[in-house]
């Protein structure tokens, strides 16, 4: 209903309402847009992008938005992987021709025909579909102690930082967010599983050997998970169906686009590309040039606009 907007990704915030709305998510390499003023979950996997009717909309949009913001330090680091000329030139109609993309069978749970038929408007398009690949260690990345722990205390850290540095705040920390919503819980219903996991966050004393240790065993885990599948098949982008792919995605930081894919009894769903950091480019290539040989996409009925 609307031609730019933008949305904020931890795990899943850009990539699963597009999914559920049939539009274009890019949820961009985390520091490649900046996070400045945007309240705070994980430095790590916090970052900012368009959703938008089209790919083409999305691409223009990533292409303003991105770029050095010395009020996240992390734009300065991630600023090396925007190309020279911007990304409007990779919306190539081509874009598919000879782009090697992997399907992790776990992620279709068993649903061979639309496998088969994505496969097939692939491979029409000149891709080189790489099948049957798996990510040895998903269950320890998805379902480790370390992803938890490291979330828990980079948002304690976070929001009091956040919250300290705003002209004006009736709170000042997580704590102070913890103690309003306890005082005012009689006169508005307040959003318990959100109140459970900041007093968890608040239990946590910072930054230190814990966190250290979590970020490490992360990192590790990403690599030797889908940095291994990436490299060790050669692939520009893997693709798995909805945003179920959201949470390897978040926990690396890696770039992602959603592109609808389809309706199941009147209601969309999208797929999603998946790169290695900075693989923007590839990405908007292989998702252009699926869009603009499928053009599923329909308008919402007029009783919604």
């Amino acid at each position: 209903m609307v031609t730019v907007s933008l949305g904020t990704e931890t795990d899943g915030s850009i990539l699963y309402p597009s999914d559920s709305n049939s539009v274009v998510g890019i949820k961009p390499t985390v520091g490649l847009t900046s996070r400045a003023g945007v309240v705070p979950i994980s430095p790590r996997q916090d970052t900012v992008g368009p959703i938008c009717r089209t790919v083409s909309d999305a691409v223009h949009v990533l292409e303003t938005i991105a770029g050095i913001d010395f009020q996240d330090k992390a734009t300065i680091k991630a600023s090396k992987y925007i190309p020279k000329g911007g990304y409007a030139q990779f919306l190539r109609k081509d874009g598919l021709r000879r782009k090697r993309i992997g399907l992790v069978r776990s992620f279709f749970e068993r649903n061979d025909a639309f496998l088969l038929e994505l496969s097939g408007a692939l491979r029409k398009r000149g891709a080189i579909v790489v099948d049957n690949l798996e990510i040895d260690n998903i269950n320890e990345i998805l379902n480790g102690l370390s992803r938890d722990i490291a979330l828990k205390i980079e948002f304690k850290v976070a929001l009091n930082a956040y919250l300290d540095d705003l002209v004006y705040s009736p709170v000042r920390s997580l704590a102070d967010v913890i103690a309003f919503n306890k005082k005012h819980s009689k006169l508005e219903k307040i959003d318990e599983y959100g109140q459970d996991i900041m007093l968890e966050a608040q239990k946590t004393s910072g930054i230190g050997e814990q966190l250290n240790e979590a970020l490490l065993n992360l990192t590790r885990l990403n690599k030797n998970g889908f940095e291994e599948l990436m490299r060790g098949n050669k692939l520009d982008a893997v693709v798995t169906p909805f945003a179920s792919f959201s949470s390897i995605l978040a926990i690396g930081g890696y770039p992602g686009i959603i592109v609808p894919a389809g309706y199941v009894e009147g209601e969309p769903f999208g797929i999603c590309f998946g790169g290695l950091k900075g693989s923007e480019p590839k990405l908007i290539e292989i998702a252009y040039s699926f869009e603009q040989a499928t053009m599923i996409r329909k308008p919402p009925p007029s009783r919604f606009l």
